[in-house]
């Protein structure tokens, strides 16, 4: 039985996401009772309204909320310490020992902050791996995001403090038995696995998991190959990390694995990732402030290797505009096919959203289409990014060209997140950003001493 229409979102164009990448022009987007999307399409065709709806005209286009598929949200705190440091040395000189002084009220600050963040950047999930679960996820239902957590399961020098890796592993487990895959309004917590890397815990480690996951359907956040030095002994032992992981059984039938950065990674172990549907969260930004090297994104879609964009924490790739790293994923493709066309307009918002949400396992994300939910964001035209607005030959690719390449995150106006309202006319509706600039500041400051 279909739920009532409560609001009808109206613009002078609509990018559903589709997997043409169409243009709707005087389009409308009709919101249920439920939150999900009742109906997405030109205004001439939209069905009648209900007597009790609503209606909202918006300058401007509306586009599906994008979908942040790497992130470390809560190291806004952190943001700018290290800043010049090489991977490892950056983790375990800088980044690890100031962890070990975070609280989970600091977790959670960081959270809000980043957050509000996101959403000023029209992202509205994110796919988060860090710790102190219960003050992550109290920031995401405070601010109103949406998040896929998979809380760090890790075995390094200074983390026995959170326990054993057997320890955290359970820890994840109990809690999805307890809550459920996803739980919240609107659904908005999705709880998955995240074990760190295959460097930082033992072989033994890395099947565990993987079993966990399967019996759950949750997800398996790992990092992998993000530089040759990381995972130098597993690959003197397996001669790459995908390798190792498919000889332990890590990939296979019912596994939804993501693969974090994919730097370094030859043939045989895209034929891998390809053969298993590994997904990769490409971070171009954060690979290169780290020197860390490109993820080979051109043989990756060759070989239909799911692709989504991520940003990386803020500590390391420093921002969380999806748009601009976007951006870099598109260039950086350019140069290294010799290709103008690789990765074009289309590519990237497709990447940024429908097959972000897809590369997740999210079919109920990144697209604006009935059932979906209403995750949806209002993005200014005003603005010398777009020059040609009206219909014609070409309009719509010209129109989606500028926003992607001229436009992005500093024309998000609003935001929905399953039919709420958390960010209006640039602003979170249900935190204040100033207090929540305040609480990290404070947080930051402390570290530092």
């Amino acid at each position: 039985m279909s739920v009532p229409t409560v609001v009808r979102l109206a613009a002078p164009a609509v990018l559903p996401c589709d997997p043409a990448c169409s243009v709707i022009r005087d389009g409308v987007l009709d919101v249920a009772e439920d939150g999900r999307i009742a109906w997405c399409g030109p205004r001439a065709q939209a069905p009648e309204l209900p007597s009790a709806a609503s209606v909202r005209e918006l300058p401007g286009l509306l586009l599906p909320g994008l979908v942040n598929a790497h992130c470390h949200t809560p190291m806004t705190v952190l943001r700018g310490m290290g800043g010049d440091l090489p991977l490892m040395r950056w983790l375990t000189e800088v980044m690890w020992p100031a962890e070990a002084k975070l609280t989970g009220p600091d977790v959670r600050a960081g959270m809000v902050l980043g957050c509000v963040e996101l959403l000023r950047a029209g992202v509205t999930t994110s796919v988060e791996m860090y710790f102190y679960t219960d003050e992550v996820i109290d920031a995401v239902l405070a601010a109103g995001t949406r998040v896929v957590l998979t809380p760090g399961i890790i075995s390094a020098p200074g983390w026995d403090r959170l326990g054993t890796w057997q320890h955290m592993l359970a820890e994840v487990s109990a809690r999805i038995d307890a809550d459920g895959l996803r739980h919240g309004p609107g659904e908005r917590i999705e709880l998955g696995y995240g074990p760190h890397a295959a460097y930082t815990l033992p072989a033994e480690a890395l099947p565990a998991v993987a079993d966990a996951a399967r019996e759950r359907g949750a997800l398996v956040h790992i990092h992998l190959a993000e530089t040759r030095e990381e995972d130098a002994a597993q690959r003197a032992e397996y001669g790459s990390v995908p390798r190792m992981l498919e000889r332990l059984g890590v990939l296979g039938a019912r596994s939804r694995v993501l693969a974090a950065h994919a730097v370094h990674l030859d043939s045989e172990d895209i034929t891998i990732m390809a053969r298993h549907r590994v997904a990769v969260a490409h971070c171009p930004g954060s690979n290169a402030k780290l020197a860390a090297g490109t993820a080979p994104v051109v043989a990756l879609r060759q070989a239909a290797v799911p692709l989504a964009l991520g940003t990386d924490g803020p500590a390391s790739s420093d921002d969380l505009d999806l748009w601009s790293h976007a951006r870099l994923a598109g260039r950086l493709a350019r140069l290294a096919s010799g290709n103008a066309a690789e990765l074009t307009a289309s590519d990237l918002l497709l990447l940024a959203t429908r097959h972000g949400a897809a590369a997740i396992g999210r079919d109920d994300l990144g697209a604006l289409e009935p059932g979906r939910w209403a995750d949806v964001v209002h993005v200014s035209t005003d603005d010398p990014a777009f020059l040609g607005l009206d219909d014609g030959p070409g309009a719509d690719a010209g129109l989606v060209s500028n926003l992607m390449w001229a436009g992005g995150g500093r024309l998000v106006r609003d935001v929905w997140v399953a039919g709420e309202q958390v960010l209006a006319d640039g602003e979170p509706t249900r935190v204040d950003r100033s207090r929540a600039q305040a609480d990290a500041r404070a947080v930051a400051a402390r570290l530092r001493t």
